[in-house]
């Protein structure tokens, strides 16, 4: 049964929608603000997500970047802001697309579908990886070292995360140069040297020889979970 989790402080229509839903063969979870709604989501990892930008705590485009750090999920933003820009930036964040309020039944139940077909094989992967000694959580950007949390600063953690998220995989040298820093550091390789050498001697046993955070020469990194 494909599970769908709805973000909204709207408790009316989320009843609404969630009634709705079921009667057309959903799981629906629930969440009225978007903190509780990323902990939900990473503890049971749902098919698609429809969520409000309005939320009581932090705004919607928070939500649709918390999760985008550690799943691909398709996201589908809810909301009565019409405006351009609202939209344009829901969207630039990993938002899969955008329903204005009010919006009918059967056209947000056609862009579920749509969303959910077109996700095929979304990454659902749990948000906690587990490497040796370490314990990497996306959800709440923390790297804990034998029991204890090692302090990154933002790079240092923008860096870790791209390689988490594709682990076992070579992330290219320009892929994450262009991420991290921008198009114009495209071949400053010597900035990733520097920041692959502060996490190895943070989060690696042994800086000298890593087992985690691996070299592939010439063409990038790569992070492994068996060491």
């Amino acid at each position: 049964m494909t599970r769908i989790h709805l973000v909204d402080d709207d408790r009316g229509l989320v009843h609404a929608l969630a009634i709705n839903l079921r009667a057309h063969g959903f799981d629906v979870g629930c969440s009225f603000d978007g903190t509780t709604a990323l902990k939900a989501v990473a503890a049971t990892p749902p098919d698609l997500v429809v969520v409000d930008l309005g939320l009581p705590d932090i705004d919607g485009v928070d939500v649709v970047v918390g999760l985008r750090a550690w799943s691909d999920v398709p996201v589908i933003v809810l909301s009565a802001r019409d405006g351009q820009r609202d939209k344009v930036r829901a969207l630039d964040v990993g938002a899969d697309d955008y329903v204005t309020k009010p919006f009918g039944m059967d056209e947000l139940l056609a862009r579920i579908r749509a969303a959910v077909r077109r996700a095929g094989g979304a990454d659902r992967t749990a948000p906690v990886i587990t490497a040796g000694s370490l314990r990497i959580d996306l959800v709440a950007r923390q790297a804990i070292r034998d029991g204890r949390e090692v302090m990154l600063t933002p790079t240092e953690w923008h860096l870790l995360e791209m390689l988490v998220r594709h682990q076992g995989q070579l992330v290219s040298q320009q892929q994450l140069l262009n991420e991290i820093w921008g198009p114009g550091y495209s071949e400053q390789s010597n900035y990733l040297r520097v920041y692959v050498a502060r996490l190895r001697r943070k989060l690696e046993a042994d800086p000298a020889r890593p087992v985690h955070l691996i070299t592939v020469a010439g063409s990038g990194y790569r992070f492994d979970t068996e060491g």
